[in-house]
C-alpha cells in the first residue's frame, strides 16, 4: 500500500509527464492550433491545423460559409449561394433575386432550409427550402439605399427571431418573424466615439448565455452586450497591440475565447485572424489569408462542440 508521501510523489510525476507531452506556448499554456474555414478575397476554403489548405472552393471572393454536418460546404457569394460536396460538385444552389443587388450571407438552418440575406431595392431575409421554395420572408429596415452597406452577417436565433447588423444604421437589430424590430444594440453612442469613429456593425453573434458579440469593422473593435444592451466586454487595438484592421468576422468559442478577423489586413506576414481569451491574451493567430468571415472547425485535433456561427 502506498504511503501518503509516495502518493504525492506519484501524482507529481504524472503531472510532469502530462506537461511534457502537451504542446506549450511561450507563456507555458497549451499551444492552440485550429483548422478553419475561410471565406475571403484571396482564398476560400479550409486551412488545416498546420496552416496549409486542405480544401479550396472553385471560386474566391466568398462572403460567408459553413462546413455542414453532412460534410458539404455551404458558401455565399455576391450573387449566388452554393452547397459543394467534398469533390466540389454543386449539390444545391440559390441565385440572387433580380429585384436585388447582392447577397450578404447564408446560414443553414436546423430544418434543412437556408437563411439568405438579400440587399438592394427589396432588402430582406428569406428562408429557402431544398426545392427552392421560399418558406419565409422578413422585410429589413436599413437606413440607406447603399446596397453594399445595408447589412451583412444576419443569423436566425434559437428563439425564432433574426439578428441583423445594419452598418450605416450603426445598430444591430433583432427582428421577429413578422419583421418587427424588438431590440437594438447601438454602436454610435458617446462610448464608441459617435458616428465619426465608424464602428459599423458587421457581425452579430448571440452566445449561449444570451449576450450579443458584435464586430465593428472600421472602428477596429469587438463589443459584447448583455441582454439589456449594456456593454460587458470589449476589445480594441489598445488591448492587442494594434493587430485589428477592420474587425469583420467574429466567433465566440465554447471555451469563452473570441476569434476575430482583420479583414482589411493584406500585408504579408501580418495577422489576418486571431483568438483572444476573456482577459485579452492572444493565444492563436494566422497570417496567411484575409477572411471576410470564417468558421473555426477544430482545436488541437478535436472538433469544436456545437460549432455554429449564429
Amino acid at each position: 500500500m502506498l504511503t501518503y508521501s509516495w502518493m504525492k510523489r506519484l501524482t507529481a510525476f504524472v503531472v510532469l509527464c502530462l506537461v511534457a507531452v502537451l504542446p506549450a506556448s511561450a507563456d507555458g499554456h497549451e499551444k492552440v492550433q485550429h483548422s478553419v474555414f475561410i471565406a475571403g478575397p484571396q482564398f476560400t476554403g479550409i486551412i488545416g491545423e498546420d496552416g496549409k489548405p486542405t480544401w479550396e472552393a472553385p471560386h474566391k471572393g466568398a462572403r460567408d460559409g459553413y462546413l455542414l454536418d453532412n460534410g458539404n460546404i455551404l458558401i455565399a457569394y455576391a450573387k449566388d449561394v452554393f452547397e459543394y460536396d467534398k469533390d466540389k460538385k454543386v449539390v444545391w444552389s440559390y441565385k440572387l433575386d433580380k429585384s436585388n443587388g447582392e447577397i450578404g450571407t447564408a446560414q443553414r438552418l436546423a430544418n434543412g432550409d437556408t437563411l439568405i440575406a438579400e440587399l438592394g431595392k427589396n432588402p430582406r431575409l428569406i428562408e429557402v427550402a431544398k426545392d427552392g421554395t421560399i418558406k419565409a420572408e422578413v422585410k429589413l429596415q436599413p437606413e440607406t439605399d447603399n446596397v453594399h452597406m445595408q447589412t451583412r452577417m444576419a443569423r436566425k436565433l434559437a428563439n425564432g427571431n433574426y439578428i441583423v447588423p445594419h452598418l450605416l444604421g450603426f445598430a444591430v437589430k433583432e427582428y421577429d418573424p413578422a419583421g418587427k424590430v424588438v431590440q437594438e444594440f447601438p454602436t454610435d453612442t458617446e462610448h464608441f466615439g459617435g458616428r465619426k469613429a465608424k464602428n459599423w456593425p458587421f457581425t452579430a453573434v448571440r452566445t449561449k448565455e444570451g449576450t450579443t458579440v458584435v464586430g465593428c469593422t472600421y472602428g477596429n473593435r469587438v463589443v459584447e452586450f448583455d441582454k439589456d444592451g449594456k456593454i460587458i466586454w470589449e476589445l480594441t487595438n489598445d488591448d492587442v497591440g494594434g493587430i485589428i484592421k477592420d474587425a469583420c468576422g467574429v466567433q465566440r468559442l465554447p471555451n469563452g475565447n473570441t476569434v476575430v478577423t482583420s479583414y482589411g489586413q493584406r500585408a504579408a506576414g501580418k495577422v489576418k485572424i486571431f483568438e483572444v481569451t476573456k482577459d485579452k491574451k492572444v493565444v492563436w493567430q494566422i497570417t496567411t489569408f484575409p477572411a471576410h468571415h470564417f468558421q473555426v472547425l477544430t482545436t488541437n485535433g478535436k472538433p469544436i462542440d456545437g460549432n455554429t456561427m449564429k
